[in-house]
């Protein structure tokens, strides 16, 4: 494999979907400079070869993974860098080190969310707070789930960049076996999509504890899409710089969806069922022991559509539910409404 472009790889984050991506890579014959926060997960990587916590039944030779506590000794030593931490966290962990330190990397987001207290998208964080340019930038989208990566069951990625010839190195540096890959130049669009998938999962999740039925969800998941591509393209002509008009009928936008609401996979399909059977906000994350990316994006995606002046009222119910003490039984009665 020709990794000229990609140098050395380094990954920010081992949660299931950090630990999914150091697996396909590393199956693909890299070496992984692996960024984990708690010493004693790295001492676990190191004697015992797995993640502690997440996707524990995937093993990696001890030669292709360098676990580390130091993020800046591996920013020093990485040309591309991976940053798979929840949204919430990706603020704080970019600003442990000195900015400069962000600059000629080649930064490829897995990153399904805002940052809360900008409420930009990574990219547009780092272009505001870094001066970093697009052209290094590749966002990673499903629909893709961590466990089945693990199982090595057939599984699609799509990268969105705008500089094709490193888009497509990163997509070659994924694909595999049990990983296909596409790639578009849609960096606002296919982010978009997974912000806005996770929030419409915890509402289905939501329907689910409330007992309604399949013939129900499957009108509800239909009008989130069509809810999802007005907000696509009503963004899209306000900031895309490309003058390409991306397929938003296609697997990173609707499949996305239609996983993330569906698979007893989805953390935020699973953390909406608990809000639906009566669970408090706090009580369903100690419960999961994960972070439900829905949750945070909900409050997000408020002021994202304030200042692109785009309705987006399903999620905004959902919104209301998990940020505003709207009952869910409520809230759905008035999504009961919105739906055709």
């Amino acid at each position: 494999m020709d990794n000229t472009l990609l140098g050395q790889i380094g990954i920010v984050g081992n949660g299931s979907w950090g630990t999914a991506l150091a697996k396909i890579l590393t199956d693909n014959g890299n070496i992984i400079h692996w960024w984990v926060r708690n010493e004693e997960a790295i001492s676990y990587l190191k004697t015992r070869h797995h993640n502690p916590h997440y996707l524990t039944s995937v093993h990696f030779s001890p030669a292709t993974i360098l676990p580390t506590n130091n993020l800046a000794q591996m920013l020093k030593t990485c040309n591309t860098i991976i940053v798979a931490v929840p949204s919430a966290y990706a603020q704080g962990v970019i600003e442990q080190v000195d900015k400069s330190m962000w600059q000629n990397k080649n930064i490829i987001s897995a990153i399904k969310g805002v940052l809360p207290d900008t409420n930009l998208l990574l990219n547009d964080y780092l272009a505001t707070k870094l001066n970093y340019p697009i052209e290094k930038y590749v966002s990673i989208m499903g629909p893709c789930h961590a466990e089945e990566v693990a199982e090595e069951r057939l599984s699609y990625l799509t990268f969105s960049g705008m500089n094709d010839g490193l888009t497509c190195a990163v997509a070659d540096a994924f694909r595999n076996t049990y990983i296909n890959t596409t790639c578009n130049h849609d960096i606002w669009g296919a982010q978009f999509a997974a912000v806005l998938k996770n929030i419409y999962a915890v509402g289905a999740g939501i329907a689910r504890a409330l007992d309604y039925g399949d013939n129900f969800l499957s009108v509800y998941i239909t009008n989130c899409y069509r809810e999802m591509y007005h907000f696509l393209q009503d963004h899209f002509e306000k900031v895309h710089p490309s003058n390409e008009n991306p397929d938003f009928h296609t697997s990173a936008y609707l499949g996305d969806l239609l996983v993330t609401c569906y698979s007893l996979h989805s953390r935020n399909r699973t953390f909406g069922t608990m809000i639906g059977k009566g669970y408090s906000v706090k009580a369903a994350m100690l419960e999961m022991n994960m972070v439900a990316e829905g949750y945070y994006a909900a409050r997000g995606m408020q002021s994202v559509s304030k200042e692109y002046a785009i309705s987006i009222p399903i999620a905004t119910i959902i919104y209301q539910i998990l940020w505003e003490n709207l009952s869910p039984s409520d809230g759905f009665l008035q999504i009961e409404q919105l739906l055709s």
